[in-house]
């Protein structure tokens, strides 16, 4: 194995979403040859990740990369990588709310967060959008607890359950909460709200689209005709949104909107941003929330024009996801609970930046 390098890896599930971390430290310095480390350690490029330890869909494949922060206010660095699975690929321009909910067990237990009493409190900060989150962990002494009574919908059994408190999410990649300098724009013909708010994402009722926004993920990511359509909104609002050619980015993200059916707020499809996601990003979420209390976006009338604090409801396709929105300093802050756990740590074995490359 002299050949491979040899990387400490601790693999996690965090909410709904699993992958790798690594410590800042532990992974090269240089960008590409980072980038090709990950793509080698997740397997990308094979629709089964087959050489890697991804897991063939976004949702496993994704990595965290956690460090000492300089940031004041902060106690640890987190930057989240999108490795795509159809091509060799790492996007660096999202956040990712349920690796998010590991991120701090993984800081405490390597050594950069001491615990204290039986809540330790991390304070973190997301590289990616310069964005500050507080994740209020369980521990027991010096040790994080994984085990308790709370669940979420898309995982199955029981948890201990970490509190996240996203602290003013508005602007997290363009920094306005609105981009485009309007709560609804038409674009294709379609009304959508294009929003930044933990993430970037183009709202659009699922009925404008020809769909009930009530099909399971699988039947609507088979549905290529929807997914091309939507792209389509998608580039042209990202370009409204100041960020350019997203042709090949992971952002914004599509969703569909419908009225909710099981006594929620909304209900919810969540775009990755060519697959629908099973369940719901956590900074989807956030952002969803937010649109369900900005008025004119079409989730505001369809949320039933609620006004800060409010409890919002989302309902998706394992579930529901309850967002608390509230106001700090004049901002909105949101606060979620989600569940994470440690499952294996040993090293990942990544092939040199010259064999990746060849492989590709």
């Amino acid at each position: 194995m002299n050949d491979l390098l040899k990387i400490p890896c601790v693999l996690m599930r965090g909410g709904t979403s699993r992958g790798p971390f690594f410590l800042a430290s532990d992974l090269p310095r240089d960008q590409a040859e980072k980038d090709a480390a990950l793509l080698s350690i997740m397997g990308s490029g094979h629709p089964l990740q087959i050489d890697g330890i991804g897991g063939g869909n976004p949702v496993t494949s994704k990595v965290a990369i956690v460090g000492p922060s300089e940031v004041e206010g902060a106690d640890i660095d987190y930057l989240f990588a999108q490795v795509r699975t159809d091509r060799q690929y790492v996007d660096y321009s999202p956040n990712c709310g349920n690796m998010l909910a590991a991120v701090g067990p993984f800081a405490i237990e390597a050594g950069l967060v001491q615990a204290k009493g039986q809540h330790t409190l991390v304070r973190i900060h997301n590289v990616n959008t310069g964005k500050s989150i507080e994740a209020k962990v369980p521990t027991r002494g010096n040790e994080v607890v994984y085990l308790g009574d709370a669940s979420i919908d898309g995982v199955p059994g029981l948890a201990a359950p970490i509190a996240l408190t996203f602290v003013d999410a508005a602007g997290a990649k363009t920094g306005k909460l609105l981009p485009t300098g309007s709560p609804m724009d038409v674009i294709d013909d379609v009304e959508v709200t294009a929003i930044d708010c933990a993430m970037p994402m183009v709202l659009m009722r699922a009925a404008d689209l020809g769909v009930t926004g009530y099909e399971s993920p699988q039947d609507l990511t088979a549905n290529r005709a929807l997914i091309e359509r939507m792209n389509r909104i998608r580039v042209k609002a990202g370009a409204m949104m100041g960020m350019g050619d997203v042709t090949d980015m992971v952002i914004p993200k599509p969703v569909l909107i419908s009225p909710a059916r099981k006594g929620g707020t909304l209900s919810v499809r969540y775009f990755m941003p060519n697959d629908c996601h099973p369940s719901l990003a956590t900074t989807g979420a956030v952002g969803i929330a937010t649109a369900a209390v900005t008025e004119g976006s079409i989730a505001f009338d369809q949320a039933g024009r609620p006004a800060v604090p409010a409890q919002i409801q989302i309902e998706h396709p394992a579930g529901r996801l309850d967002v608390q929105l509230e106001m700090r300093n004049g901002a909105i802050t949101a606060g979620l609970l989600r569940t994470a756990r440690r499952l294996f740590e040993g090293y990942a074995f990544a092939k040199p930046a010259a064999a990746t490359e060849h492989a590709a």
